[in-house]
């Protein structure tokens, strides 16, 4: 029988038609929770026809010993960052994916991260949970201007909720879309450089890359304006993590507010944790019915049309899909 490994967690915790879409193939599922790092997922293979996965660290030893058995790594999800691509590659598996299931709900997470700070929610709600009646004066975000790094799906729909809010809006990506600048008033900025000097928040929304990692840097982190706020939904490696403690510590920064850390999860003495006016949520911005439901049935999808041998809705790499067996 068709084995079918699947570690995401939302999937599984989340009701909905891709439980029934799965249920349906007659493939015998292995369930498991992740992430799962390298020697935990690399003994659960082996036996396994196809992997659908979370973020779940994919390297080129995790590969071998999946083969040959082995056949579609099917991505719940858009990012790729911990799979090995080019060793899935060179080994012939088809590596799928899901773009356009989650860009609202990212997109909203990001403004309740920006909300929160802007008030100062966390500290108040807490306050007010101990029996102290704390008020603490905030800021609009009326008027604040707001850069972008990367203006991808995600970026455009934090730019159009911050025209909605009345902010001002700059992005900075190395693909421009001139048509959407236009429709929605947003300025280009040439470099990371020029759009840290200029604004008061900072939304990332690049991919992980050799050139975007720790790309909020302390040099960079240094040119931003005294108080500014920096939002990541992206991914925890685009900050180096010791510079922004020291930046959130000193005063530098009002607030960095993240979804995600470069260790998920954390150990309790991540740096982070500790750090003034850091709010961080555990990677939750993906995380509705709603976008749960439009990943799932996306993954599952691609995964019963490779499995097939038929083309998948999306994927990564150049592989031909495989003739059923």
């Amino acid at each position: 029988m068709t084995r079918i490994l699947v570690t995401t967690t939302s999937f599984k915790d989340t009701p909905g038609p891709h439980h029934e879409l799965l249920a349906r193939t007659g493939w015998e599922i292995v369930w498991a929770r992740g992430p799962l790092p390298e020697k935990q997922i690399m003994d659960l293979l082996g036996d396994i026809d196809g992997l659908l996965c979370g973020d779940d660290v994919l390297t080129a030893a995790v590969l071998d010993k999946a083969l040959p058995r082995l056949r579609i790594i099917s991505k719940y999800g858009i990012g790729t960052d911990k799979i090995d691509v080019a060793a899935a590659t060179a080994r012939g598996l088809p590596v799928l994916f899901t773009p356009g299931v989650n860009h609202t709900t990212v997109s909203e997470h990001c403004f309740c991260l920006l909300l929160a700070l802007m008030r100062n929610l966390v500290v108040s709600v807490n306050a007010t949970a101990s029996g102290q009646w704390k008020r603490i004066t905030g800021h609009e975000l009326y008027g604040k201007t707001v850069g972008i790094i990367g203006l991808g799906r995600i970026g455009k729909e934090v730019a159009i909720r911050a025209r909605a809010f009345g902010m001002e809006v700059c992005a900075y990506d190395s693909y421009w879309d001139e048509a959407f600048a236009s429709a929605h008033q947003v300025r280009r900025c040439l470099d990371v450089e020029e759009l840290l000097k200029c604004v008061d928040i900072v939304s990332l929304h690049a991919n992980l890359n050799d050139q975007t990692r720790n790309l909020i840097n302390r040099e960079r982190l240094a040119l931003m304006k005294p108080g500014s706020l920096v939002i990541n939904c992206a991914r925890g490696e685009i900050v180096d993590t010791v510079a922004m403690a020291e930046a959130l510590n000193s005063g530098h920064l009002g607030g960095y507010g993240t979804d995600v850390l470069d260790e998920e999860p954390p150990r309790p003495d991540h740096v982070l944790l500790k750090a003034k006016n850091c709010i961080v949520t555990p990677h939750i911005g993906s995380r509705t019915y709603e976008s749960v439901e439009r990943q799932a049935d996306k993954a599952v999808r691609n995964l019963i049309l490779a499995m097939n041998g038929e083309k998948p809705l999306a994927q990564v790499n150049q592989v031909p899909i495989p003739a059923p067996r």
